[in-house]
């Protein structure tokens, strides 16, 4: 195991990827959704299902009552060349 953090009052990183379910042409889902997270370069989990439904949804970022920044967040659309 491999502790990712950086230490306090440096910036760390997260990459995101997301990729939504599959659905077949009557809207039946052939494959659910996946996520792939990085962690300040450290891959934390890969490819991994997201249990029940997903829907498109806005980004929501929590801070737990604690002092935090956030800078540098954005949001694409996976392409199919970006796609495995």
């Amino acid at each position: 195991m491999v502790n990712a953090c950086r230490k306090p009052g440096e910036w760390n990183s997260y990459d995101i990827i997301y990729i939504a379910p599959r659905l077949d042409t009557r809207g039946k889902i052939v494959r659910k959704a996946r996520y792939t997270v990085l962690h300040n370069g450290v891959l934390v989990h890969h490819d991994v299902e997201v249990p029940g439904s997903a829907v498109a949804c806005p980004l929501v970022l929590q801070d737990h009552n604690n002092p935090i920044g956030y800078r540098n967040i954005w949001v694409r659309p996976v392409r199919d060349y970006d796609k495995p």
